[in-house]
């Protein structure tokens, strides 16, 4: 080891609820040596920005906001004592976990980690994604930059209002600009339906009468200095807009929620493998990627809908990192977990099962490829169905979620087991 490098057992990237989350359970584990880094001057992540309520109803039982939230990680996090250095951005994450980041106060440094956890987020799919034609004008924001000057700068981004894409960030600042006074003309989805979640539609563009256009999209922005409209118009099955259905919008803002894609640049320099279906790690039961010690957890993962799963999973992402850390771990059979009809990003992809002892309760989550009612949510290995169950509603604006037993996973030791949804019950 070089005298220059900082030896370190557990490095921890991020400290926004998944980071945090992670860094508490491994410290409750008994992992001393930990350190988490975080490039934003304060912890909690993008829950700072997040004033409005709904946060910790699974997880603590009751209603917070996001800072209220995240706050009670901090306080806990400052209780044991964590070593969590802010400000301080990771540039660089090679395959033998060493971490090279920089901040004002030290400079650059490069820890030599045993454990690497990564928890980095995720971000908005810009403009440049979209291909949509115009000028470029000014008041073209990410919803949640938006939510940023409005809830933190205390910047009204506009006062006529048009927002691309429903996705629960896009839903939320159409109910914050309408409450701040601004007019929000209409949320204009391409898809027949929408991608947030159902309370969100309802709270924030039902009860505010903000119509919902879907199968519609934006054709053209407008505008020199300012934005001063958009066309939209509607689409068919392909996704193409139908000639004769444009209409033009006057607006002077224009906020896009079209998506989120977990933040892995340093995943990849860390040689770990993504996921084509949720553009995340691949990962193990274990939250373990393919670079022994090295895990992920929370939105850099895969995009959650609700930050009390990002919590869950990063806790067990935490204990797995001290269990390998401790040389916790039995002998195993892999399994690996493929999407059927029906259903796309399945996590974890792979499951390792004990050999000698019986496995613990494994959940799967996915999201569904569009909406299905009165479906099975079925499980299966090329000999047998593990199990299939009935489900009211799939829809892609919310996680699916199936729990498989231990007499399942024992069945499954080895196998390649399938995700789907059926119309029938599958026997």
């Amino acid at each position: 080891m070089r005298d220059d490098r900082i030896p370190v057992d557990l490095l921890v990237v991020g400290a926004g609820p998944a980071g945090l989350a992670a860094a508490i359970a491994a410290r409750k584990a008994g992992v001393t040596s930990l350190v988490v880094l975080e490039r934003e001057d304060e912890q909690g992540g993008i829950l700072n920005q997040c004033i409005h309520n709904g946060f910790g109803l699974h997880r603590f039982r009751e209603e917070l906001t996001g800072p209220e939230y995240a706050q009670r990680d901090i306080d806990e996090a400052q209780a044991l004592e964590l070593d969590i250095r802010t400000g301080t951005t990771v540039l660089d994450i090679t395959p033998d976990k060493l971490v090279t980041a920089v901040s004002r106060e030290r400079g650059i440094q490069v820890f030599e980690a045993k454990a690497v956890i990564l928890a980095m987020g995720c971000r908005e799919r810009p403009r440049g994604a979209l291909a949509i034609p115009g000028s470029r004008p000014a008041g073209v924001f990410s919803a949640g930059t938006a939510q940023k000057l409005v809830n933190m700068a205390g910047y009204m981004p506009g006062k006529r209002v048009v927002i691309l894409g429903s996705g629960d960030i896009g839903l939320i600042m159409a109910r914050r600009m309408a409450l701040q006074g601004a007019q929000v003309l209409a949320c204009v989805e391409l898809m027949p339906y929408s991608s947030g979640l159902n309370r969100n539609i309802v709270q924030c563009l039902q009860d505010y009468d903000i119509p919902l256009l879907l199968s519609h999209t934006v054709v053209d922005i407008h505008g020199r200095e300012r934005l001063s409209g958009v066309t939209v118009a509607a689409v068919g099955e392909d996704r193409q807009p139908l000639p004769g259905t444009e209409k033009y919008l006057a607006c002077d803002t224009l906020l896009l929620s079209v998506g989120l894609i977990p933040e892995n640049e340093l995943s990849l320099s860390a040689g770990v493998q993504l996921s084509p279906a949720t553009q995340g790690p691949v990962v193990n039961n274990l939250f373990e990627t393919n670079i022994k010690g090295v895990f992920a957890c929370g939105n850099v993962l895969h995009v959650h809908d609700l930050v009390d799963y990002v919590s869950r999973e990063s806790a067990q992402a935490g204990q797995a990192a001290a269990d390998y850390l401790l040389g916790a771990r039995p002998c195993f059979l892999r399994s690996r977990v493929c999407d059927g009809q029906g259903v796309r990003g399945t996590v974890p992809q792979l499951l390792d099962i004990p050999c000698e002892q019986t496995p613990e309760t494994v959940e799967l989550m996915f999201r569904p490829d569009r909406v299905y009612q009165n479906h099975h949510v079925t499980v299966r290995t090329p000999e047998e169905v593990l199990l299939s169950q009935r489900r009211m509603i799939f829809t892609p604006g919310e996680m699916a979620e199936v729990k498989l037993g231990p007499a399942m996973l024992e069945q499954a030791r080895g196998k390649t087991i399938t995700v789907e949804i059926t119309k029938e019950k599958q026997a």
